[in-house]
C-alpha cells in the first residue's frame, strides 16, 4: 500500500494516525454487525413475501370462482351495474419507519361509500361475496407491494454497506497502516541519526580534552 505524499513524520500525526486507525476499526465492526443484522431482516422479509404470495394466489383463485358465482345467480348484467357502486379507494398514503437506518415504506389507504356500508345487505348474497372477495385481495396486493419495496431498500442498503465495508477494509485501513509504519521508520532513523551525532561529538570532545 503507497504511503500518502502529505505524511509528515511527526509524534503528533502517529498518534493522529493511530488513532484513526482505531476509530477506522471500530466503525467497520459496527457496519459488519448492521450488514448482518439486515441481511437476518431481508431473509425474514423475503419469507413473509412468499407467504402472502401464496396466499395472493390462493385467493385469487376464490375471487375468480367468487366471480364465476356470481354471474351465474345474478347474472353479467348485474354485475357490472354493482360493480359501479361498490366503494372506491379515496387515496393512499404512503409513510415510512425506520428500520435499522433504512426508510421502510408504509401503505396506508382509505375508502369511502357514497351510499353507504349498509348496501352491502341489500345485495345478492354471491355479489356480496365477490365484493369481500377482491377487497381482500386489493388489501393483499398492496402489502406484497409495501413489503417488496422494502426488500428493494434493504437489498440497496446492504450492497451499499458491504461497499463501505470493502473501502474501510480493503483501503482505508491499510493506507493508514502504511502511513503508520512509514512515520515509524522515519522516527527509526532519526533516532539512529541522532544517535550517530551525539557519539561523534562525544568522540570529538574526547579527542579535544586528551
Amino acid at each position: 500500500m503507497p504511503v500518502a505524499t502529505n505524511v509528515r513524520p511527526t509524534r503528533m500525526e502517529y498518534l493522529r494516525t493511530v488513532r484513526r486507525i482505531a476509530v477506522a476499526r471500530k466503525g467497520l465492526k459496527l457496519l459488519k454487525l448492521k450488514r448482518q443484522a439486515l441481511i437476518l431482516e431481508f431473509f425474514a422479509l423475503s419469507k413473509t413475501i412468499a407467504n402472502l404470495r401464496t396466499g395472493l394466489k390462493k385467493k385469487l383463485a376464490t375471487g375468480y370462482e367468487s366471480i364465476h358465482r356470481a354471474e351465474l345467480f345474478a347474472g353479467p348484467l348485474r354485475l357490472e351495474y354493482e360493480s359501479m357502486r361498490i366503494p372506491k379507494i379515496k387515496e393512499l398514503r404512503v409513510r415510512s419507519k425506520n428500520v435499522m437506518g433504512v426508510r421502510i415504506p408504509q401503505i396506508e389507504q382509505q375508502e369511502i361509500s357514497l351510499l353507504g356500508e349498509e348496501y352491502l345487505l341489500e345485495l345478492p348474497a354471491s355479489i356480496n361475496q365477490a365484493i369481500k372477495s377482491y377487497r381482500d385481495i386489493h388489501r393483499m396486493v398492496l402489502d406484497v407491494a409495501e413489503k417488496e419495496t422494502s426488500l428493494r431498500k434493504l437489498l440497496l442498503e446492504i450492497e451499499r454497506i458491504k461497499r463501505r465495508s470493502n473501502a474501510i477494509e480493503n483501503v482505508l485501513i491499510p493506507r493508514l497502516e502504511a502511513n503508520a509504519k512509514y512515520i515509524k521508520f522515519r522516527f527509526d532513523e532519526m533516532e539512529r541519526e541522532n544517535f550517530v551525532k551525539l557519539k561523534s561529538v562525544k568522540n570529538k570532545i574526547s579527542q579535544r580534552g586528551a
